[in-house]
């Protein structure tokens, strides 16, 4: 039998090789991400991976390569009026004191619901949207801890390595640092309109106060805008926004704060 040339069991070698580096690599990055949590528990984040993609694309609509200017100001959890939280607690994570970064049950119905979109949406070739030439998205089911975690770290995508990778973040957040700290940081980071960041700024851009003055129904109103923050900041007068914030106001009494 002839020998194989040396080029080829170099080859040969490599490929068996490959998957372990691959787990090095997967291992590494999720090393760096531990580590960034551990920051973050002194360390006021200078940007978030929202923020950037969100410049990002300003830049590009301005059609310029300098960053825009956006809104934000992070303020201590202290300094901001204790209906805010309360109310995005109650829009958002009515759970978000009990679980420990993923409520299990709100996924599986959330993957059910994948499922059942990935079953009824018209598709092409590859199982794309025949509608938007896209795969049908993963949706629903994230407590406040993984919006957390894909805010300061992730992409905007909605498939589903992103969302595994979110699940594995959310429980490390959770790990971690505590719920105040982990809220602080969410209020102080999450959008609320166009190039507007955190509970500071969403205050002085929607209502002209601090984020200490914000009253129940401010409050309220801020929270039911966060689904879809720009969208709503075009639409004040949207009558979705008015009657997502009458619900919020009256599941704000019922929810735990930390």
């Amino acid at each position: 039998m002839p020998r194989r040339a040396p080029s080829q069991r170099t080859r040969a070698s490599a490929w068996r090789r490959l998957p372990v580096l691959l787990l090095l690599m997967a291992l590494s990055l999720q090393a760096a991400f531990v580590l960034r949590i551990a920051v973050l528990a002194l360390v006021e984040p200078t940007s978030t991976a929202l923020q950037r993609s969100q410049a990002w694309r300003l830049a590009q609509r301005a059609g310029t390569l300098r960053p825009p200017r956006w809104h934000h100001e992070p303020v201590a959890l202290e300094s901001i009026a204790p209906a805010l939280p309360r109310a995005v607690i109650a829009s958002e994570d009515s759970g978000f004191v009990r679980h420990r970064g993923v409520e299990w049950r709100a996924l599986e119905s959330a993957w059910r619901r994948h499922l059942h979109a990935e079953r009824t949406t018209p598709t092409v070739q590859g199982g794309r949207d025949a509608r938007q030439g896209m795969p049908p998205r993963v949706i629903g089911g994230s407590t406040l801890t993984q919006q957390l975690a894909k805010n300061l770290f992730l992409s905007g995508e909605r498939t589903l390595p992103r969302k595994a990778q979110e699940l594995v973040l959310a429980l490390a957040l959770e790990a971690m640092l505590d719920k105040r700290r982990l809220l602080a940081l969410y209020l102080n980071h999450v959008e609320w309109g166009e190039g507007v960041f955190g509970a500071q700024a969403a205050a002085r851009r929607h209502f002209g106060v601090d984020a200490g003055a914000l009253d129940v129904a401010q409050s309220a109103r801020l929270a039911a805008m966060l689904p879809a923050p720009r969208r709503f900041e075009s639409e004040p007068g949207s009558p979705r926004l008015a009657a997502r914030s009458a619900t919020i106001r009256t599941q704000m009494p019922l929810v735990q704060v930390p």
